[in-house]
């Protein structure tokens, strides 16, 4: 009876202490102060850096990461093909990291607010034991064009193994809802301040 209150207690302990890592989590986040965010109604999406092992995975992020900021009232984000044509035609040294002078030129020729810029971290399966799950961190850029500074950053990370996954076993959610999760909170703390006026 002891031993069984026990490990009830040790659940409850670990319910309040660990925490889960299937929600998305959203760190290191700058904002400018003096921009003004809801003037950003035009943006272009660079390709995404990235880091992670499988050499696709940063078009499959930047595809969930434009169909979620789509669904955004207020906000157009221009073609994928018109994106690649100003890439084209201004031919930065990295189109996944341009420059301040890059962004202005893509700004004036594409006409938007502001670029985009992400990076992919990590993507794909993690193990604990005998437990895997997925798991995605990212992070994303967005740079002004009239100026070419960098007005917002911030890194998400979703999915992973989660304290219950490692007590009692069985996986985690499907990839590509651990990258919506992930996506849709960066864009929540992107999109929610603007909206509010902060």
């Amino acid at each position: 009876m002891k031993r069984a209150l026990s490990v009830v207690a040790f659940v409850l302990v670990g319910l309040v202490v660990v925490p889960s890592v299937c929600s998305a989590q959203v760190t290191d986040v700058y904002r400018d102060p003096n921009m003004d965010f809801g003037s950003i109604q035009k943006v272009a999406v660079m390709p995404f850096a990235n880091l992670a092992r499988d050499q696709v995975v940063a078009e499959r992020v930047r595809d969930v990461f434009i169909n979620r900021l789509l669904a955004i009232d207020g906000v157009y984000v221009i073609p994928v093909g018109d994106v690649a044509r100003g890439i084209e035609k201004i031919g930065p040294a990295n189109p996944t990291t341009p420059t301040a002078e890059e962004v202005v030129k893509l700004g004036a020729l594409l006409k938007v607010d502001a670029v985009v810029t992400g990076v992919v971290r990590e993507y794909g399966e993690v193990r604990s034991g005998t437990t895997t799950a997925n798991v995605i961190s990212m992070s994303v850029q967005v740079i002004e064009t009239g100026t070419g500074r960098v007005v917002w950053s911030a890194s998400s990370t979703a999915g992973g193994v989660s304290f219950w996954a490692r007590l009692f076993g069985g996986g985690g959610q499907p990839m590509n809802r651990v990258t919506e999760q992930a996506v849709d909170a960066l864009l929540d703390k992107l999109i929610s301040p603007a909206r509010k006026g902060k």
